[in-house]
């Protein structure tokens, strides 16, 4: 289906304040939205994230969507066109309140769903995660590929996925589903366990502590610069087909164990690099197919090397201006 574009519309951003959350709102307000509401309770998103955005006339609210009565709230005073749903809490999290990180997923999903499904907006955006597949099976990794989620994290953001088909299915409403891979890029999360391994191992390394390798580092990821996540993200707004899913990819897969090797390179660090257990319920493989998605829009990848270095740059006048 075709469906009109987000431009001149009021656009509602949960999570809008995190990493990926944060390019995308910047990219809404580029292309022209009639107002951008960013919607974040602050677990790991970061005010810094949006300043820039704030200062052109997003508005900003501090709230929680697992709770009703916020979304009730906000959607009562801004009349809203378009949702992105990032609203999440981080992998790791997982392994600290496992409860908590599955609900998060489907509370805040239903919520949203139940106010699409009364009128109170057209259009959802989804965002699921690469994570819903658990270990390959066959690869590439295509969206038919089985759901096998290994943590509590992945299992929420699958029953999530599950209740926007639904919600297609049982009400008709225009919702559709978007899969990033793993996202790395400015601005993403370098702080305590739930960090990614790209900002906490260049943390890490500005500031003399020996950066480490879980397992034998031959663990895979499908690596993908946020800014062509979000570029993607933006193209498919109008093509997406209503209920259907999309994985947002590239054609690279790096071993931790490679990365870890271009990150110390990048920064001539000469230390030791310490060898840790393997992570509990960690996934070995992800080797995406995104056929899919050049099937729908023009489709542009940043070439690993050089996302991983503008990234890497970024990161080191960050560490060297705190």
């Amino acid at each position: 289906m075709l469906r009109e574009s987000y431009v001149n519309k009021t656009v509602l951003v949960t999570g809008g304040a995190g990493f990926i959350g944060s390019h995308l709102v910047d990219r809404l307000i580029s292309d022209g939205a009639k107002q951008v509401i960013i919607v974040d309770n602050l677990f790991l998103g970061s005010e810094d994230n949006i300043e820039e955005a704030v200062s052109k006339g997003a508005i900003f609210y501090k709230e929680d969507i697992e709770y009703k009565d916020s979304l009730e709230y906000i959607f009562n005073a801004h009349d809203v066109d378009v949702v992105f749903n990032l609203a999440t809490k981080a992998l790791n999290y997982s392994f600290i309140n496992p409860g908590n990180a599955f609900t998060t997923n489907v509370t805040g999903t239903v919520n949203l769903l139940e106010l699409q499904r009364q009128g109170k907006f057209k259009t959802l955006c989804h965002f699921s995660t690469s994570e819903v597949y658990g270990t390959a099976v066959y690869e590439p990794m295509d969206e038919a590929h089985p759901k096998a989620p290994t943590t509590t994290y992945a299992a929420g953001k699958a029953a999530a996925d599950l209740a926007v088909e639904s919600y297609v299915n049982m009400f008709d409403v225009d919702a559709f589903i978007v899969r990033p891979f793993n996202n790395y890029g400015p601005r993403q999360n370098h702080k305590g366990m739930l960090a990614g391994i790209i900002p906490i191992t260049a943390w890490r390394i500005h500031n003399a502590i020996e950066p480490e390798l879980h397992g034998d580092g031959l663990q895979s990821r499908d690596f993908i610069f946020v800014l062509d996540t979000v570029d993607a993200v933006a193209k498919l707004f109008t093509v997406m087909p209503q209920g259907e899913s999309v994985n947002i990819s590239t054609d690279n897969c790096c071993s931790v164990k490679d990365l870890l090797d271009k990150i110390i390179s990048h920064y001539n660090y000469t230390g030791n690099l310490v060898r840790k257990e393997a992570r509990g319920a960690d996934v070995l493989t992800h080797n995406a197919s995104n056929e899919k998605v050049k099937t729908l829009i023009s489709y542009n990848l940043t070439p690993f090397e050089e996302g991983l270095a503008k990234t890497l740059d970024w990161y080191a006048v960050q560490f060297s201006d705190k």
